[in-house]
């Protein structure tokens, strides 16, 4: 009962507040610049980088971004920056 009642909450103050889905629904905002910078906010940590890998925990499932020349240029605890080039970006369920 009481996760319905969450889940009406949230949907109506979606619609009426205006709120964004990626704040209410706890969900990653991803915004890339071609293929050299992904900055990722919402994220729930590191779970493994190297120069051609870096991988996401998510709320649901994992992120896995793969390309070359990696580098993190901005990281705090919800928030990446990385640069380099970026050939593939993944969700991955888990």
């Amino acid at each position: 009962m009481a996760k319905k009642w969450g889940n009406t909450l949230r949907n109506w103050m979606l619609k009426n507040l205006e709120l964004p889905q990626d704040v209410m629904m706890d969900l990653p905002r991803i915004t890339m610049i071609g293929q050299i910078h992904i900055y990722i906010e919402n994220h729930r940590g590191l779970i493994t980088f190297s120069d051609k890998e870096l991988r996401l925990l998510l709320k649901q499932g994992q992120l896995l971004i793969k390309g070359k020349g990696f580098v993190i240029k901005t990281i705090m605890p919800e928030e990446i920056l990385l640069e380099g080039k970026i050939d593939h970006v993944m969700y991955i369920n888990d």
